[in-house]
């Protein structure tokens, strides 16, 4: 188990996001966007951005194309415990803050479950971001072009046609009816593996708005003769989503149309999807296709003609996404057996943890107070006590800059380490915003006593707050085993 080699930011204790208001009713479907899932659109801080970023560290970048993108995405976690995608332009993007969070705003007010909302964004300095919700199972680029268990069913893919035209059809009911750059990669899976419409094209990527950063053989017609984005031409880009969906490969709408008008439909068709579908739902789907790609604007359809030609197509709608797409659902649960402090950690509450600490004090090591009162008496051990108490202090009174620097010359100076006194280290790490720090002591606090439940749970909570789920739940199972293994020594 290793640690994040990332910078790190100022960590304060949790609190919660601003409450909401009631269920917002979707007026174009009837849809209800749960307002309890997802918070009020507000402006945030820089500095509670960067701290959910470790400081934008390049290890939570989840753009497909890394640090190269223009303007790169990360994973983020607020303090409230949300998972978040932060997208960061590039600095001179936006020059005029008040443009950029006006924009943001706007994009903000519209809700729906088959988009991946905006939650907030950030305009400080040079800085422009946005923060939406986070989908934890990738793109449909990734699903489709490079695929790993299972290539995606036909029947999958006629749902992310139907859910994504859900969702533009919604944004045109807002007004909302230019979509900049529609791919494969503004298509992500949530939890359930529902597809969603990434919210952060309804946003031109810089104020001069270059709306498509594709290939151009891609790009739709009238973009390339006047450089404007129209409703159309979200129509055109919503057909290059189609044919990637059925060829599962990204081919350019010129040889897709070749192929469609010289009846080589066969020729189109992604081969792994032979057997899964009746031949007339694949040719309406072509049929859909083509009519999206036409030259001329004007003869494109309207999305509340797409909805109507892809609903029908639909022939699985009571199998749940996740088992469509051969995805795991893996609930966290927490441990049944977890003490106040390990309650404390898996809900991120470093008060409470600091509380409990306190409280507990060095009584997990009887003997350890007491140890040095029995050594020879030298200037070394009046001078190592000193220190010990005014880093217990500084730990009582929330100086945990100052418990830092005592506790540090405190681990140099003792004849043998102290889990205790790594384990308070740790804690003043954590309220400092060092998390990597945090969590190593907390490893060392192990190396010290090994079967101790506060090490195994204050590994949970650096790593929790690294962003490594997995890991933090293995360490609160480890915790919570030792826990019970204490608790049935003393019944016996």
């Amino acid at each position: 188990m290793g640690c994040l080699q990332s910078k790190t930011a100022n960590v304060q204790s949790p609190d919660k996001e601003p409450s909401q208001d009631d269920s917002k009713t979707d007026l174009a479907n009837g849809d209800q966007v749960d307002q309890d899932q997802v918070p009020a659109f507000k402006e945030f801080n820089l500095a509670e951005l960067r701290a959910a970023t470790n400081g934008f560290s390049s290890e939570l970048i989840v753009s497909e194309s890394g640090e190269k993108a223009p303007n790169v995405v990360y994973r983020g976690k607020l303090r409230s415990n949300r998972l978040v995608a932060i997208k960061r332009f590039s600095r001179q993007s936006w020059p005029d803050a008040q443009q950029f969070v006006a924009e943001a705003a706007g994009v903000g007010k519209v809700r729906h479950k088959r988009l991946v909302n905006l939650i907030g964004c950030c305009a400080e300095g040079d800085e422009r971001l946005l923060v939406a919700e986070y989908m934890p199972n990738d793109t449909l680029s990734k699903h489709l072009f490079h695929w790993e268990k299972q290539p995606v069913p036909w029947e999958m893919r006629v749902r992310v046609a139907y859910y994504i035209a859900q969702a533009l059809d919604h944004c045109s009911a807002e007004n909302r009816k230019i979509y900049h750059d529609l791919n494969a990669y503004r298509v992500l899976f949530d939890e359930e593996g529902d597809p969603r419409l990434s919210s952060f094209g309804l946003m031109k990527n810089s104020r001069d708005g270059k709306s498509y950063s594709t290939n151009l053989a891609y790009t739709p017609p009238e973009f390339l003769r006047t450089g404007r984005v129209i409703a159309e031409s979200v129509m055109y880009s919503y057909g290059t989503v189609l044919l990637d969906l059925l060829s599962g490969k990204h081919i350019p709408p010129s040889h897709a149309l070749d192929l469609i008008r010289g009846k080589n439909v066969l020729l189109l068709m992604d081969s792994s999807l032979e057997g899964q579908y009746a031949d007339e739902d694949a040719t309406a789907l072509v049929e859909l296709a083509s009519k999206c790609l036409q030259y001329e604007a004007r003869d494109r359809p309207e999305i509340k003609f797409i909805l109507n030609a892809v609903e029908p197509l639909q022939k699985q709608k009571e199998v749940a996404s996740h088992v469509l797409m051969g995805l795991t659902k893996t609930p966290v649960v927490l441990p049944t057996m977890l003490s106040p402090l390990g309650k404390a950690c898996a809900r991120m509450d470093l008060t409470a943890v600091h509380d409990i600490l306190l409280k507990t004090g060095y009584k997990d090591e009887e003997g350890a107070e007491n140890e040095l009162s029995f050594q020879e008496w030298t200037q070394q051990v009046q001078d190592m006590l000193n220190t010990k108490k005014f880093g217990d202090i500084a730990f009582r009174d929330k100086d945990f800059k100052s418990a830092v620097d005592y506790y540090s010359k405190l681990v140099s100076m003792m004849p043998a380490p102290s889990g205790t006194v790594f384990v308070r280290r740790a804690l003043s790490y954590m309220m400092n915003g060092q998390a990597e720090l945090a969590l190593r002591d907390a490893m060392q606090a192990q190396v010290c006593l090994p079967e101790w439940p506060t090490a195994f749970y204050m590994q949970a909570l650096s790593l929790s707050k690294l962003g490594m789920e997995t890991d933090a739940q293995d360490m609160l199972n480890d915790g919570a085993s030792f826990e019970a293994k204490k608790l049935n020594s003393w019944r016996n």
